[in-house]
């Protein structure tokens, strides 16, 4: 067993049998809603529905009491009446079941009444060696292990991207925009009150999990704040963390103290924080992913100098305005690239970094030819790539040259795979960190195909452009942690 299986959290998120409460027969109630996403999920494991009434739920032999389940359980799921927790828990108790999450709401963000009920079952948990999750929080979602204790369906892929947040359904609203950007989680937890684990808790456990290339976080508060310094620059100096603060403005922090009973504290402490531990912060729900995306999948550049490569003048001005206002150098190309480059483009092409082409002789140039020879570039440490490979445009222009009934959209589906191949090899090749921007929809072929290849294409210059600097800002500060580390 390593250290990763070893941790609290393990048996929680890689259970093989789970007791379920609050499910009923009525398939609209939050609990059957729930049940049924972790059916819906094919869940390999036990599941067993606990009622003390109903006999079947769900297609489900339900038991009255946990200890009448027939094998012994390793993850309890409540979704409760809030005072009937306590007692469920005394039965976890005793039926030896050490992990629990606790959906249930109305304790500690809910007033004095709340929270003494919310110590009451920490007393509890303790007494048994019972580690909980919640309460007040939406449960958690692993697709290794097609494991989703939500309420809502998971239908993106297992992907790499480590989640933990203070906000309980903020979790399951991003299952649809990750599969939309051809994305998904290896793991994520809604740790609600954080009466007993905490998001350092997660940021500690999935920093050790092996499918987790990149972790992200929804902050409202930060509890422990040494402990949080302290594992975030260790987990820092192996993988990115980017975090999403919403405390730290008047209003956001009325929100998330009615919201989680969370304290936030100023945005300008928090800045400094993140910076002292390594973390990137992300301005928006859209940046937060959108690094994930570009940090998971993209090499560390050397430095800040990047490359733009482009055959539309207003992208190519728009990245070049976004890089300057986010720390980035367009890096200035050498005079043997840039006799490479004048061999190859054609003359109405703009031979300078940002390099306009305008078009292609051939389609290989802009794919292919042309980005290796600025990758090659020792000044260049990066590069923003517009992508433009509509389906509908390569199929009408095969179709004029063809005879035979959908040979066009054969050949102008391999054409694209091709292109797209060629462009997803390029961070690999030249170990330079790639970005690509789109305004095409996300269900474009050649997004698709991207998105397959694990190469990051956002829908706008100026996001994709904003993924670089992120990448440039987490090797600065991945270096520094480590200088610090030699140091002591």
């Amino acid at each position: 067993m390593n250290e990763f299986e070893r941790h609290p959290l393990y048996k929680m998120m890689h259970p093989k049998s789970i007791a379920f409460w609050g499910a009923s027969s009525n398939p609209l109630g939050m609990g059957s809603v729930q049940l049924n996403q972790l059916q819906a999920m094919r869940f390999e494991g036990d599941v067993y529905p606990i009622h003390p009434k109903e006999t079947t739920i769900n297609g489900l032999k339900a038991y009255k009491s946990v200890t009448d389940c027939p094998t012994p359980v390793d993850l309890g799921i409540f979704i409760l009446p809030t005072k009937v927790v306590p007692e469920a828990l005394e039965d976890c108790g005793r039926a030896g079941v050490k992990r629990v999450i606790i959906v249930s709401a109305g304790f500690g963000e809910s007033g004095e009444e709340g929270k003494e009920l919310q110590n009451r079952i920490v007393e509890i948990a303790k007494k048994h060696g019972i580690h909980f999750i919640g309460p007040n929080c939406i449960g958690v979602v692993n697709p290794y292990e097609k494991l989703n204790t939500t309420f809502f369906p998971y239908d993106a892929k297992p992907g790499f991207i480590g989640m933990a947040s203070q906000s309980g359904s903020f979790i399951t609203q991003m299952f649809v925009h990750l599969e939309r950007l051809g994305l998904g989680f290896s793991q994520g937890f809604s740790v609600g009150n954080e009466a007993m684990v905490d998001i350092t808790d997660c940021l500690e456990y999935l920093g050790e999990c092996p499918n987790t290339k990149v972790i992200g976080l929804y902050v409202e508060a930060i509890r422990r704040g040494r402990k949080f310094v302290e594992t975030a620059k260790r987990v820092a100096k192996k993988k990115p963390i980017v975090a999403y603060y919403v405390g730290g403005s008047e209003y956001g922090g009325k929100a998330v103290r009615s919201h989680t009973g969370a304290m936030a504290g100023a945005d300008l402490v928090y800045d400094g924080v993140f910076k002292q531990c390594g973390i990137i912060r992300a301005t928006s729900i859209e940046e937060l992913f959108d690094f994930c995306m570009v940090l998971g999948t993209q090499p560390l550049p050397r430095d800040e100098r990047i490359a733009i490569f482009t055959h539309s003048g207003g992208p190519g001005a728009a990245a070049a305005d976004t890089a300057d206002r986010n720390g980035l150098k367009l890096a200035q190309f050498t005079e043997d690239t840039l006799g490479k480059l004048r061999a190859i483009a054609p003359s109405t092409a703009t031979i300078s970094n940002p390099l306009d082409l305008t078009f292609s002789r051939s389609p290989n140039d802009y794919t292919e030819v042309l980005p290796q020879i600025v990758l090659k570039d020792e000044n260049v440490s990066g590069m923003f790539m517009y992508m433009l490979l509509p389906l509908a445009r390569v199929i009408q222009t095969i179709r004029s040259s063809v005879s035979e009934p959908g040979q066009a959209e054969a050949l102008a589906e391999q054409f694209v795979d091709s292109q797209c191949k060629a462009v997803a090899a390029l961070p690999g090749t030249f170990d330079k960190p790639v970005v690509g921007g789109t305004f095409c929809r996300t269900s474009e072929h050649f997004m698709q195909k991207l998105q397959n290849d694990s190469f990051p294409v956002l829908p706008s210059p100026e996001r994709a452009v904003k993924g670089l600097a992120a990448l440039v800002k987490y090797a600065r500060l991945k270096a520094k942690l480590l200088s610090d580390e030699a140091v002591e």
